[in-house]
């Protein structure tokens, strides 16, 4: 994995500009630094390099393609370059000078074109390729959004790079804090693309490419590949097998794109929780390799919040070679102070502290980790899928009036009295009661299904409230187009998901978290064959009679007992309520001050003041809405 950078205009010193980008993406590629520039051009290149494959200098970026037409930095991962090169090498004979992908990919653009090359390649990036002859800037970004690519204008020069750290280098950085987009940070907890928190700057959305030239200020921004167009795809060719046939079509597809995840010239693991997504993943690696693989949990001390036990015992019956640690609450509150640095911009998901710490753990021992992320998304695993099926079309069926009664008799107790209540009966089926009540209850009122799953992904339904002078930009969620009208409703929020949640908190949280400490993750599950596979799966190999990732549970019961994966799904939390009312309070407090944030001039004060207020008394539970708040705040005062 590795860290890009660059420009289009004029300015005074090209190589200490592209340096200084350069190195402050350097934990993204620590391994080897280059930078190229054609003055006359106006444009300058930056890569910081982590070796994965072919570790020598024939590796090295900004690359220049055989032809010497195009230059290029590139962050990711080709799984299938191998494949690609045996299809180049058929066409015409190649002189290659190493094994990397990079090479790869710059050939296949040379003899393919960019478009049809990124429709080709399996894989996660994000590039930017130079056309000499043309003077064009192309900068692209995989399916999903696994790799990051920022990029805007600065006093009128474009720029782009792989964080935000690296575009405030360029000269005379200034622009300002974007207040619509830190409305959208407060209810998402992430800020989408294509915005970010600073005016002027974007995020590429995934599947997308977009183009310059060098004399000219208009931006050519377009899909190479879209969610939509797979869904769509998916239904028209809808899988007609049996159950039998499903689970083994999916554990073939599943297989060979662990199988291609696991190429490395370095040291490669996985993590390990415990949970049916990673441990399927690590039940199908060890299943394809000779050796013991090596697997990676931390643990925590309140057994509400440990899944260690679970996937030590997962490990063992599979015979990986598996590392556990132990973290205390000290250790996990030692990382916020570095979550601004890390996360670059203001990020919010509370499981960014365990991520952090597991990222952390695992870099010991390898420089590659597989995840199980994105297969709620992709197999139905959300509760809020199954609330969808199971409760939320009979509720409708209520008058408006008793619905909203039924909202106000949840929210007349805190989350953790209804977790005394109730937690001994419905631990069996669901984990923290008293926060998923809380939940159902913020929806009760919704309109329609996608009302509801923009209310259930939103932290703060009511950002402005919270926010002084600012509006909310409109995203997929609510804006009117009609996107998957042939999908059931529980399968169109997943598709949602898939185009929204997963790459704007879930790949966000892992990335930045792993790459600060130099480690690449990978996530078959993105697998461009699993994802499509999965467009055309229907909804009763997802959720079967309440079962989540049936489909999915079937695979992994052939390699693990089924009473070692059945329990409650727990997420990967902190006790962070407690926290922010007890070692927390001092520098939340700090942050949350009345003179400070009437001088800052973002947020309406008595409102944050009595939200703080009501926490800290126990009345009310709003720690997920008041880490927002502190995120941002953490975040204002490092930037």
């Amino acid at each position: 994995m590795c860290g890009i950078a660059g420009y289009i205009g004029q300015i005074s010193n090209p190589s200490d500009c592209l340096s200084q980008m350069a190195q402050a993406i350097n934990h993204r590629g620590p391994d080897n630094r280059g930078i190229w520039s054609d003055e006359r051009a106006s444009i300058g290149l930056a890569h910081a390099r982590l070796s994965i494959l072919d570790l020598s200098s024939a590796g090295h970026q900004p690359m220049n393609s055989t032809s010497n037409n195009y230059v290029m930095v590139f962050n990711g991962e080709i799984y299938n370059h191998k494949d690609l090169r045996l299809e180049l090498e058929s066409i015409s004979n190649r002189n290659w000078l190493g094994h990397s992908d990079t090479e790869t990919l710059l050939s296949a653009i040379e003899e393919w074109g960019l478009e049809e090359t990124l429709n080709k390649a399996k894989g996660m990036f994000a590039l930017a390729l130079w056309d000499k002859n043309s003077k064009r800037l192309s900068l692209a970004r995989d399916r999903i959004g696994e790799k990051p690519l920022y990029y805007g204008w600065v006093n009128e020069q474009f720029v782009f790079a792989s964080e935000l750290k690296s575009i405030k280098k360029f000269p005379e950085f200034n622009n300002s804090i974007d207040r619509s987009s830190l409305a959208l940070f407060l209810r998402f907890n992430s800020i989408p693309a294509p915005h970010s928190i600073y005016e002027g700057i974007h995020k590429l959305e995934p599947g997308h490419i977009l183009e310059l030239h060098s004399d000219s200020k208009k931006l050519n921004k377009y899909s190479f590949w879209s969610v939509e167009d797979i869904y769509e795809k998916g239904f028209m060719t809808q899988f007609s097998g049996t159950p039998s046939d499903a689970v083994n079509k999916l554990e073939s597809v599943l297989s060979n794109a662990v199988s291609s995840q696991m190429l490395s010239d370095v040291p490669l693991g996985a993590f390990l929780s415990g949970g049916v997504d990673s441990s399927s993943i690590v039940a199908l690696m060890q299943s394809q390799s000779n050796t013991k693989i090596n697997t990676f949990s931390i643990g925590f001390n309140a057994k509400e919040y440990d899944e260690a036990v679970y996937a030590g015992t997962i490990a063992k019956h599979l015979g990986t070679n598996h590392f556990e640690k132990y973290v205390t609450d000290r250790d996990a509150l030692n990382v916020i102070p570095s979550l601004p640095e890390i996360y670059d911009e203001p990020f919010a998901d509370s499981s960014q502290i365990p991520t952090y710490l597991v990222s952390q753990f695992a870099k010991q021992k390898v420089t590659v980790a597989l995840s199980g992320d994105a297969g709620d998304e992709l197999f139905g695993g959300y509760n809020r899928y199954v609330f969808n099926e199971k409760i939320f079309k009979r509720i409708t069926k209520a008058p408006i009036l008793i619905r909203k009664l039924m909202s106000k008799t949840i929210f007349s107790m805190t989350e953790e009295n209804w977790n005394r209540l109730l937690g001994r009966v419905m631990s069996k089926r669901f984990a923290n009661i008293g926060h998923k009540l809380y939940k159902a209850a913020n929806v009760f009122s919704s309109k329609s299904t996608r009302d509801l799953h923009f209310k259930l992904v939103s932290q703060i339904h009511n950002p402005t409230d919270w926010l002084i002078n600012s509006k909310e930009y409109k995203t997929i969620f609510n804006d009117v187009t009609e996107r998957f009208v042939e999908l059931n409703t529980t399968e169109q929020m997943m598709a949602y998901d898939l185009m929204t949640y997963l790459p704007t908190d879930i790949l966000t949280k892992v990335d930045r978290a792993a790459m600060s400490v130099s480690l690449e993750t990978r996530v078959p599950f993105l697998d461009s064959d699993v994802i499509e596979f999965s467009a055309s799966l229907p909804i009763k190999f997802k959720i079967n009679n309440g079962v989540t990732k049936w489909a999915l549970r079937e695979v992994l019961y052939k390699y693990v007992p089924k009473d070692l994966i059945e329990r409650p799904k727990m997420g990967f939390g902190v006790p962070l309520a407690e926290w922010l009312r007890g070692p927390l309070k001092d520098w939340a407090e700090s942050l949350l001050d009345e003179k400070r944030l009437h001088q800052e001039g973002f947020f309406n004060v008595e409102f944050v003041r009595s939200k703080w207020l009501e926490h800290l008394s126990g009345k009310q539970n709003w720690h997920h809405q008041l880490w927002n708040v502190l995120m941002f705040q953490a975040w204002l005062e490092n930037n």
